[in-house]
């Protein structure tokens, strides 16, 4: 197939273009660099120290003879996508371009807008631009299972049937999301249904629980293919986050009681997934949904698990209940269907003791690049404030001061 991946640079999107190449998939990769930025905005690094995307993409074809052509723009400038859109006439587009922080989205108001505007205005120029000019290409969504909280019911895929006063339908399952970022992923399947009903496109949604992990087959062939290891407060996710604090001597940040449940995935099911949903494309005016986990854990849980892993190593590892910056329950029911993507042939690689000691492996392993002050939590939902403003300002003096001092 011929295949474009929106946001090839970041985490989930880099392993997945591999992936697809090494299948033998014709890949293209969009991205403007953008999260490399926000590194530098937020005064962050990745834990694992990844190359320039285009000698990634080098290495890549040395090592393989594969190529992966490269696109660099913005996915909400039409013009530059359009054109991308038409240079490569994909069958199948996968949009990873968004900007995937929680916390980011809540640091304040220029956030919140810039993750909406982002997120909502790239994935209108998306299905626009597919519908003008590559009408049965098939648009593979990343969504996220923050689209629907929390509630006291099991959670289907996607819709839901349901009685009311004598009457039955089908709708989409309701949505409560906790953030301005999961907002924009509910804005997007909102258009993305409409699309496909108004216009006959085709696409999946898939919504994603948190992953894990940044071993791939194709990411382990040589260490200039290596992938991000986030772990700072704002674009860490929660286990990859608790192995580094374990590295490195941190106690595990636990927000509140721990009870937060969600849906739980490695980075190698993730790639299989994506792959699954192209092989088998929705039909025309179908928009359907996947939810993309394996396994559910609480937060409290994931915790445990680390300390005793930390401790087979060596570590000391404490765990910390911290006051909850979010707005969320800290004890809830959770139970999420998830069968449609193994129907599909999907073998999910659960969390063994063995997977674990590969992760904390890998925290140990780069824990000198690790920086200790961006484990606490600093942004809040109930006062979204500016710090990472004044943050970023006093990194952009210091540049202008290196520059003048050259």
């Amino acid at each position: 197939m011929n295949i474009g991946v929106l946001g090839g640079d970041g985490y989930c999107g880099w392993a997945t273009a591999l992936y697809l190449s090494s299948k033998g998939h014709a890949v293209s990769i969009v991205d403007n660099y953008i999260r490399r930025q926000w590194d530098h905005e937020l005064g962050a690094q990745t834990l694992t120290p990844i190359r320039p995307l285009a000698e990634r993409l080098r290495i890549w074809q040395k090592l393989t003879g594969k190529q992966i052509e490269l696109f660099v723009g913005d996915v909400t400038d039409y013009d530059f996508l359009s054109s991308a859109i038409e240079a490569t006439q994909p069958d199948a587009v996968i949009h990873f371009a968004e900007q995937r922080s929680a916390p980011y989205s809540m640091i304040d108001r220029k956030h919140a807008v810039s993750t909406q505007v982002n997120n909502v205005v790239g994935t209108l120029n998306l299905l626009f631009a597919i519908r003008d000019l590559q009408p049965d290409c098939h648009l593979v969504k990343l969504g996220t299972m923050g689209e629907y909280g929390t509630p006291n019911i099991d959670i289907e895929e996607g819709y839901i049937e349901i009685e009311h006063e004598g009457r039955r339908d089908v709708v989409p399952f309701p949505k409560q999301p906790g953030s301005f970022y999961h907002l924009s992923k509910v804005h997007d399947s909102h258009n993305m249904m409409f699309a496909c009903k108004i216009w006959k496109l085709r696409a999946t949604d898939l919504n994603q629980g948190v992953v894990y992990g940044t071993v791939t087959n194709e990411v382990d062939l040589d260490d200039g293919l290596i992938n991000r290891f986030d772990y700072d407060d704002v674009f860490g996710t929660v286990l990859n986050r608790f192995c580094v604090q374990a590295a490195i001597d941190h106690p595990l940040t636990v927000y509140g009681r721990g009870g937060q449940t969600r849906g739980f995935l490695d980075i190698r099911d993730t790639v299989r997934c994506v792959e699954l949903a192209c092989l088998n494309p929705s039909t025309p005016g179908e928009c359907r949904v996947y939810n993309q986990f394996t396994e559910q854990f609480s937060v409290a849980e994931l915790a445990r698990m680390v300390q005793v892993a930390g401790k087979k190593m060596g570590l000391k590892v404490e765990i910390d209940h911290l006051p909850d910056p979010r707005v969320e329950a800290e004890e809830h029911y959770y139970n999420a269907k998830h069968s449609k993507l193994v129907d599909l042939g999907l073998q999910p690689h659960l969390l063994s003791d063995s997977l674990l000691d590969s992760l904390m492996n890998i925290a140990v392993k780069y824990r000198d690049r690790a920086d200790s002050s961006l484990m606490l939590p600093k942004v809040s939902w109930r006062e979204p404030h500016s710090y990472r403003k004044e943050r970023s300002s006093q990194s952009e003096a210091a540049v202008i001061s290196m520059t003048h001092a050259k």
